[in-house]
């Protein structure tokens, strides 16, 4: 029997991220649904269906979900493993540090 492929299409790149990001952060899927200002009658049944795309979430709730996990929304839509631990990186640092990262970066050839 063949190993699974891990698919990384666009469709499915979201709802990995999301859920990646839940649970580095620490939290079930009522409370980041809840922290994120969704009805908490519903909200473990919402990020539920995110992340296993049957909903799709519109970007305003792409950024609300971000900013409550502390990742960039940008993150939630990175393709590449590298680039999205590299958006986190830069998220997360200091304002100095972030100003020194973008200009190595710019500055390469």
């Amino acid at each position: 029997m063949a190993a699974a492929k891990i698919s990384t299409t666009a469709q499915d790149v979201w709802p990995r991220r999301l859920k990646e990001a839940r649970l580095a952060a620490g939290f079930s899927q009522r409370e980041l649904g809840i922290a994120a200002g969704i009805d908490p009658s519903v909200a473990s049944t919402r990020i539920n269906r995110y992340e296993v795309g049957v909903h799709k979430a519109d970007f305003q709730i792409a950024v609300q979900l971000a900013k409550v996990l502390d990742v960039p929304a940008a993150f939630l839509y990175a393709e590449s493993d590298e680039i999205a631990a590299v958006l986190v990186a830069l998220h997360r640092a200091p304002a100095a540090r972030r100003r020194q990262l973008v200009k190595l970066v710019l500055d390469q050839p």
